[in-house]
């Protein structure tokens, strides 16, 4: 018999996608390339720093992980250990590692974030059993931790950035919009959003040249990496829409509608962090609802909680909520009358 009319049988799963996770992963972490080199360009060598040392930390507890917990043995030949490096290959510890320094002051310590990347790995997701298994998304895991536990750093290390093209770089001390907006208004919030280039405080804050964290502070550069996932199909719209309209609903007599949408992690958190497989709804709806948290309970620790930005605790409180939302809109099975259940 020729091969073309050999019949095969072996065990499932017998449809496979064409991109495995760390094709998955590696194409996330290509497209937050150019935001993380815009922040490293806006706010100086130091934000190069704290990118660097995130990533090693998240890197370095990831083989910590492999060594102690063994992960990634599970379906391996023999029962051996894998090597410390082996599960460094997927890229899911670079990628928690970047997400991590998105999220961080441009003149924090190196060595905080370093540690703040091998807590969100040890805690957000080798404790749960791995890629996969995390309840959390690992990388506000670790943010979290180091808000806690380095508070004063955490929000006093934001520094000025340049003030257009060019422009020498700032290396002052100052606030972020979203502090500003909180102590002094509307008006200051935008004036600080314009900085020193005396330019429209809009343009700052849709391309960057504004105080904030290294990876929120250029709407497009993560506009456009957002648009590669989506036409890769690696991402849907539909829980970064809900977040936005979940924001937007909440501060919609806030007075500065706008400046929230475009201000804070906002952006990075709807696209790369709720977006997360493992750590969002896997139906329609429930990705509705959990986006729609996100956005609402951003919206209210903006406007009435204790801190100034809330995408990071919105996202982890959803993320709790997953497995009940998984449970509510779960697909039902349609059965034709008088079929066999």
């Amino acid at each position: 018999m020729s091969d073309e009319r050999r019949f095969l049988i072996g065990p499932g799963p017998h449809v496979r996608a064409a991109d495995s996770t760390a094709r998955i992963m590696w194409t996330v972490n290509a497209t937050l390339a150019p935001a993380a080199l815009w922040g490293a360009y806006v706010f100086g060598a130091r934000a190069l720093l704290v990118l660097f040392a995130a990533v090693l930390g998240a890197a370095a507890a990831e083989a910590l992980a492999t060594i102690a917990f063994g992960e990634g043995t599970r379906g391996t030949r023999g029962g051996g250990r894998p090597a410390p490096w082996a599960r460094l290959t997927d890229g899911s510890a670079v990628c928690t590692g970047l997400l991590l320094a998105f999220t961080l002051p441009p003149g924090l310590p190196p060595w905080m974030a370093a540690a703040g990347g091998a807590f969100g790995i040890l805690f957000g997701k080798a404790i749960f059993g791995g890629l996969g298994y995390n309840l959390f998304n690992p990388a506000l895991v670790g943010r979290a931790f180091m808000l806690a536990t380095f508070p004063q750093a955490m929000t006093l290390s934001w520094t000025a950035p340049r003030a257009g093209l060019g422009r020498a770089l700032d290396a002052a001390t100052t606030a972020t919009p979203l502090a500003a907006l909180r102590e002094h208004g509307v008006a200051e919030a935008l004036r600080l959003a314009a900085g020193t280039g005396g330019g429209s405080p809009w343009t700052s804050l849709v391309f960057g040249f504004r105080p904030g964290s290294i990876g929120e502070v250029s709407v497009v550069l993560i506009a456009l990496g957002a648009a590669v996932l989506l036409w890769r199909r690696i991402l849907t719209p539909t829980i970064p829409l809900a977040v936005f309209a979940g924001v937007a609903a909440t501060t919609a007599f806030s007075g500065a509608p706008l400046l929230h949408l475009l201000s804070g992690g906002l952006w990075i958190g709807a696209f790369y962090m709720a977006t997360d497989y493992v750590t969002s709804p896997s139906t329609r709806r429930g990705q509705v609802v959990f986006g729609l948290v996100i956005g609402a309970l951003t919206g209210i620790i903006r406007l009435y909680g204790g801190y100034p930005e809330g995408i990071c605790y919105a996202i982890l409180l959803a993320n709790a909520l997953v497995p009940a939302l998984n449970v509510w809109f779960r697909p039902r099975r349609v059965a034709l009358a008088g079929a066999p259940s």
